[in-house]
């Protein structure tokens, strides 16, 4: 099952497909450091692709068609296959720009220390790892001096999130651009929408909604000669160390419309979720479904929903609700209270943000301009969703402040095919779910 937003009218993998990939998995001026100043808009950029799955390779496509001069030069994944297969099915989709893949066998790097190589070789990282090594891989980009696209989420616990937010800060000190691939912020119609509403168009925001709702993504069967480590690294989405469950992975998008519109973050969240359908021991240790009601210091209310359960009603949305009038994200239009319209943006001018990531980068990139620090507010809304998740799995009220400080790691002490991973199956080969109610983290 593939990964999929019916709010847009290309998704990630959409966008790849139409670029002539294979669809098995790829389915999307301030003086700067010295090491990355472009004397001319014609210099070659150079990029290194950390994480060669589908989103990866998507994402080395979208950066290698962007009209500056950029090569991809070095590459870094766990696995070889994945990598090798990720070169393959950039190739195919540059068609006309082949020149611009050139990775060397030597700058191809597999395991778990390639990405400080292949980091070392490039004037911008892709980092597009499983969202657990996202603190590791954007802290040594940083400390290297490089721009950075980085996918959300951006950590899965309250110390990664830490970690990143202090090299968030860092990177501004540096006035290296970072872009962090919560594509809405890149598209014209919610870039229009949330203009209009900090604009005063629909009053005071005093509740929101907000829905992903889908089938679910993919399982890969155990094979023999896996280790733990391996097993849970090819089904990292099912692992919450390396996923932060689905309200994480995917629902961040939602939450972060939310609290773009209002400007702030949630207090606190309370809510209650399980596993109903997705119970067999393929599915790791994550929640089918998770229902959260985050209250903002404004008084705010946004009831969040997100399930993963084949056969039910699939929607992804977000709907903003004024003393004045409503946003419906989805359909991109804005109605006063009486249901009047208000604003309804022109599809025809709707472009493709996950392209305009990329274009947008590196042209600030090419220009050796300081334009772009996503770091920080990815950092804060990924917090929302793993606030969220703590109340979901606790069935405790969670209050911001305690969690982000709580010190809470869910990672490893150490990375390697025969290292012990955090979580392990029982002799059934069932994992531990956390039980509201029983669960505590705060």
């Amino acid at each position: 099952m593939n990964l999929k937003d019916p709010s847009l009218n290309q998704d990630r993998r959409n966008f790849v497909k139409k670029s002539s990939l294979l669809a098995g998995g790829i389915i999307a001026s301030p003086l700067l450091s010295q090491a990355n100043f472009f004397s001319s808009y014609d210099d070659t950029i150079k990029v290194a692709l950390i994480g060669c799955g589908g989103r990866g390779t998507g994402a080395a496509v979208q950066a290698l068609s962007t009209k500056q001069n950029v090569q991809l030069i070095a590459m870094a994944d766990a696995f070889k296959d994945r990598l090798d297969d990720s070169h393959k099915n950039i190739l195919e989709a540059l068609e006309g720009k082949k020149d611009r893949l050139n990775v060397k066998e030597e700058n191809k790097f597999v395991g778990f220390d390639g990405y400080k190589h292949a980091i070392a070789l490039a004037d911008v990282v892709i980092l597009a790892t499983p969202p657990g090594f996202r603190p590791i891989h954007f802290e040594e980009a940083v400390n290297q001096n490089k721009h950075i696209f980085m996918e959300k989420p951006v950590a899965t616990d309250p110390a990664g999130i830490q970690r990143v937010l202090a090299a968030a800060e860092k990177a501004k000190s540096k006035k290296l651009n970072v872009v962090v691939g919560l594509q809405r912020r890149y598209q014209n119609s919610y870039r229009e929408l949330i203009k209009r509403v900090h604009d005063g168009a629909i009053g005071d925001i005093v509740a929101a909604q907000a829905w992903w709702n889908n089938d679910g993504v993919w399982v890969h069967p155990r094979q023999p000669g896996w280790t733990e480590m391996e097993y849970q690294m090819r089904n990292w989405y099912y692992f919450v160390w390396l996923c932060g469950d689905h309200i994480t992975e995917q629902h961040i998008h939602n939450l972060d419309v939310i609290n773009w519109a209002i400007g702030d973050y949630p207090v606190k969240a309370q809510g209650m979720g399980g596993r109903e359908i997705r119970t067999g021991k393929d599915f790791g240790q994550i929640f089918d479904h998770h229902y959260v009601e985050f209250q903002y210091g404004n008084g705010a209310v946004l009831n969040s929903q997100c399930r993963h359960q084949e056969g039910t009603m699939s929607k992804v949305d977000e709907l903003l609700i004024g003393t004045k009038g409503k946003v419906f994200c989805g359909d991109a239009r804005i109605m006063d209270t009486k249901g009047r319209l208000i604003y309804q943006f022109d599809k025809s001018k709707e472009n493709q943000p996950y392209q305009t990531e990329h274009d947008e980068l590196f042209d600030a990139v090419a220009r050796s301009e300081y334009k772009f620090h996503d770091a920080e507010r990815a950092a804060k809304s990924t917090m929302t969703s793993i606030l969220g998740r703590l109340a979901t799995y606790s069935g405790q009220e969670i209050e911001w402040d305690k969690a982000i400080n709580s010190g809470l790691n869910i990672m490893p002490s150490s990375f390697g095919f025969d290292a012990v991973p955090p979580v392990l199956p029982n002799g059934d080969g069932h994992y531990p779910i956390p039980v509201p109610g029983i669960t505590k983290y705060i």
